[in-house]
């Protein structure tokens, strides 16, 4: 069973993960997203940009990863069998674009158990090469207590 001192943890930094023109178009195709910034680097530079930005959901690509790989430690005693997604936030500094180099530091925020389920919060901190902030996200993970029935 997950402990609550798993709060406070900090993990290694992962990455850096490279934001890829191709993924980034990908990515809006796969969601519905025809927005120009996300396809067009001429449209992206001509809003400002230095080149197509990411759609906000796109941090998932490379989030959830780490986040899965940090689940799947065995000290953390963590059922990913059983999990589910309960909550998911993002917060941008600054857009993400097609050149950015992404770096992921997972935050444990909260552990804790109520009504037959652990409920981990997971902050991921999203900096680029330079170390500037780029993006928060919060993802609020369940899974089922052990004795649930």
């Amino acid at each position: 069973m997950p402990d609550a001192s798993w709060v406070g943890h900090v993990s290694e930094p992962a990455g850096p993960y490279q934001v890829g023109r191709e993924k980034v178009r990908e990515f809006a195709i796969a969601i519905g997203d025809d927005c120009p910034l996300s396809h067009d680097p001429d449209a992206a530079r001509t809003a400002g940009h230095p080149d197509v930005i990411a759609p906000p959901t796109f941090p998932t690509v490379f989030t959830m990863p780490v986040i899965e790989s940090f689940l799947r430690r065995p000290a953390l005693e963590w059922d990913y069998t059983r999990m589910v997604h309960g909550d998911q936030s993002i917060a941008f500094h600054r857009p993400i674009h097609a050149g950015d180099e992404l770096t992921t530091v997972i935050h444990v925020d909260d552990l804790r158990t109520r009504a037959g389920s652990h409920m981990l919060t997971l902050r991921c901190e999203v900096t680029d090469d330079a170390g500037e902030p780029v993006a928060t996200t919060r993802s609020m993970l369940v899974t089922a207590a052990e004795d649930a029935s």
